[in-house]
C-alpha cells in the first residue's frame, strides 16, 4: 500500500528556508570548494552504505544531490565562475551543523534536507537541464567517434551552446518546476 502526502510551502515557509540557506552560505564563506561539497557527498554515502531508515520520497530527493556534485566536479563541463558560485551556494545548507531537523531523528531527520534539495533543484533548473544534456551529448558523441573534429572541439562547441542557453533561461525564468512556483525574474533561495 502507498499513500500520498503533499504539502504546500507558503511565502513565510519559503522565507524560513531562505534564512536557513543564507546562514549556510555565511557558514561556508571561507571554506574551499571541497569543504563545501564534502558534507553533501558524505550524506549521499551515508544513504548508500548505512541503509539509513528514511521514507522513499526523502531518499529520492537526496539522490538528486549527485547531479549537483557531479556538475561541480566535471572538468569537461567547466562551469563559469559566476554559475559555479551559485551551484556551490546551493550545497551550503549541507555544511551547516545546525540542521532544521537533526538527522538522527528516525524517519523525519532527513525531511528538511529533502525539502532543501527540492528547492535547490527547482532553483538550479536551467543549470541541471544544461548539464544533463551535456552528459547525454558526451556519451552519444563518444560512442559515435570520428576523426574530423577532436573530442575537445566538439565538447567545447556543445558546452558553449549550453552555457549560453543556461544563462538565457536563467534570465527569463518564470515557470513552474518541481512544485515550487518561480515568479518574475526567478525564485531565489540565497
Amino acid at each position: 500500500m502507498t499513500i500520498e502526502i503533499s504539502f504546500e510551502l507558503n511565502d513565510s515557509d519559503l522565507d524560513h528556508f531562505r534564512k536557513v540557506m543564507k546562514r549556510g552560505v555565511e557558514f561556508v564563506q571561507n571554506k574551499s570548494e571541497e569543504e563545501i561539497i564534502q558534507p553533501a557527498a558524505e550524506l549521499l554515502e551515508k544513504l548508500e552504505k548505512e541503509g539509513t531508515v528514511m521514507p522513499h520520497f526523502v531518499a529520492e530527493r537526496l539522490k538528486e544531490l549527485t547531479i549537483i556534485i557531479d556538475m561541480l566536479k566535471d572538468d569537461e563541463w567547466a562551469l563559469p565562475k559566476d554559475i559555479r558560485g551559485r551551484v556551490l551556494s546551493s550545497l551550503a545548507y549541507f555544511s551547516d551543523p545546525d540542521d532544521i531537523i537533526p538527522d538522527d531523528i528516525p524517519v523525519l531527520g532527513y525531511l528538511d534536507d529533502a525539502i532543501m534539495v527540492q528547492l535547490v533543484v527547482a532553483e538550479l533548473g536551467p543549470e541541471i537541464d544544461a548539464y544533463t544534456e551535456f552528459c547525454e551529448y558526451r556519451r552519444n558523441e563518444g560512442k559515435r567517434g570520428g576523426d574530423d573534429v577532436s573530442r575537445e572541439e566538439w565538447l567545447a562547441a556543445k558546452r558553449t551552446e549550453l552555457h549560453t542557453r543556461m544563462r538565457r533561461r536563467r534570465s527569463r525564468r518564470g515557470s513552474r518546476r518541481g512544485g515550487v512556483t518561480v515568479r518574475g525574474s526567478g525564485f531565489t533561495l540565497w
